[in-house]
């Protein structure tokens, strides 16, 4: 098969349209003829050198598919050759075939076409898992999304919601914040312009924040903190802004708050498998009625994966950037 490989690491041009050996489905695994991934910003630091594949997974990047079941592993059930499907990976998803543990794959939901569908299983578990599993964002409660024009963003403005949570966002430019107003959100926060902390306050009568969706990591930690309402969670999944920045602990005890930092390539199968079941369970539902929908920015044919990561670096794109076989 072909896949998109790195065979040193570097900027866009480092990544290869290259013959590769086909993968082979181990126990409890489903092999995918994969019709479309998508790009995410992990696999921007995997070009570059910083994200190596976790042990034993595809080298190729790529954390999510779409695409039909070519062939079964031993001990795999519920699944047939054949079967419209949708998967998490740990890696190779810029591929021609990938093999997924069973528990990561998703039937493509109602009303989404087999390519759109590759949008979904990165989006749709982080934000479920860190919003709802984690944080607990409850109807009635305020969530800050930062990044909201994302991918991360649209989904999470979404869902947040559906289930009846208010909706703050940051995002830059007027076009950006507009399509997050489409989406739903509900307080929209130029962070070229407007202090975030100024704001969300000022939109919740000084509570502040009760789940605030992070992206940015030191750079936002500060200012993140003073933003979070009492009893406050601020859930960190991306360090856009850096690794290392000093706590003040007094805040956050004043606050009551909670932090956590999260990622979800590296998980075990186990816990990966937990949360696609959560988010069949939970947001299948609502993709298939209508109420929640993947955004995709635009789709580039899998070989100019280096064209799509420029997309990414420029931050230019409102959700997801697809690559297609064909």
């Amino acid at each position: 098969m072909y896949a998109i490989t790195i065979p040193e690491p570097g900027g866009p041009e480092a990544l290869q349209w290259a013959e590769v050996p086909d993968p082979v489905p181990g126990e409890g695994e489903v092999l995918i003829d994969v019709a479309a991934s998508a790009v995410n910003r992990a696999d921007l630091l995997q070009r570059q050198g910083f994200y190596d594949p976790p042990p034993g997974s595809s080298p190729y990047p790529g954390l999510e598919c779409s695409g039909r079941v070519a062939a079964l592993g031993p001990g795999v059930a519920g699944w047939s050759v054949g079967d419209e499907v949708c998967a998490l990976l740990a890696g190779g998803g810029y591929a021609e075939r990938v093999a997924v543990p069973a528990g990561q794959v998703l039937p493509v939901p109602d009303g989404v076409d087999l390519v759109t569908a590759a949008a979904l299983p990165e989006v749709t578990s982080t934000v479920w898992s860190n919003v709802f599993m984690v944080a607990h964002l409850r109807p009635g409660e305020t969530l800050l999304a930062h990044g909201g024009a994302s991918g991360i963003g649209t989904m999470a403005i979404q869902l947040a919601k559906a289930v009846g949570a208010k909706v703050a966002v940051t995002a830059g430019g007027k076009e950006k914040l507009a399509y997050c107003g489409e989406l739903g959100a509900d307080v929209l926060i130029d962070y070229r312009e407007q202090d975030f902390v100024e704001e969300i306050r000022a939109a919740t009568d000084g509570a502040g924040a009760d789940v605030i969706l992070d992206i940015m990591g030191a750079k936002y930690l500060d200012r993140n903190v003073r933003a979070l309402a009492v009893n406050g969670r601020l859930a960190i999944i991306g360090m856009q802004g850096g690794v290392k920045a000093e706590l003040n602990i007094a805040a956050l005890l004043g606050k009551r708050g909670a932090i956590t930092a999260t990622s979800l390539r590296g998980r075990p199968v186990a816990e990966k498998t937990a949360i696609v079941a959560a988010v069949r369970e939970h947001v299948w539902p609502l993709i298939g009625a209508g109420q929640v929908r993947p955004v995709v920015d635009r789709t580039l044919p899998m070989r100019d994966a280096a064209a799509a990561h420029r997309v990414l670096e420029e931050s230019g794109h409102i959700g997801k950037v697809l690559l297609t076989r064909e």
